[in-house]
């Protein structure tokens, strides 16, 4: 793609147009004064020296709450871990305290799944070979 002189100069005036134009903004803001080690500057220079140096505070402070903002983050996902790891040992510790009292319970639950639960079990590995017998035949 070839540039010529004309794609090239009309953004550069645009540019600096607007520079123009935010220089006299800036100088007829009102007449900031600058103090910077007793030395007291003011006029556009000073104005843009106040503008860059609350600009900075405020790049500074953005940056400051995002990295705060990620610290909590990592802070409270690891808390929420340290939560559910203690809520799980918790439930363990509850479970291994009331299971011997349980075992009046599991006498009955054992003796049921015995005589009803195992034969049929066995009743049907038992059919299941004799199907096989069959079909081998």
């Amino acid at each position: 793609m070839k540039m010529t002189t004309k794609n090239t100069l009309i953004p550069l005036a645009v540019v600096a147009v607007l520079l123009a134009l935010a220089w006299w903004a800036v100088d007829s803001a009102g007449g900031m004064h600058v103090n910077i080690d007793g030395d007291e500057i003011d006029g556009p220079l000073g104005t843009f020296i106040g503008l860059i140096a609350a600009g900075g505070g405020l790049l500074l402070a953005a940056i400051i709450c995002a990295g705060v903002a990620v610290f909590l983050g990592m802070l409270f996902a690891g808390l929420g871990i340290l939560m559910i790891v203690g809520m799980t040992l918790l439930a363990v510790l509850v479970a291994a305290a009331v299971s011997p009292l349980l075992l009046p319970l599991l006498i009955p639950i054992g003796l049921y799944w015995f005589f009803v639960v195992r034969p049929r079990k066995q009743r049907a590995a038992a059919a299941a070979a004799t199907n096989q017998l069959e079909h081998a035949v």
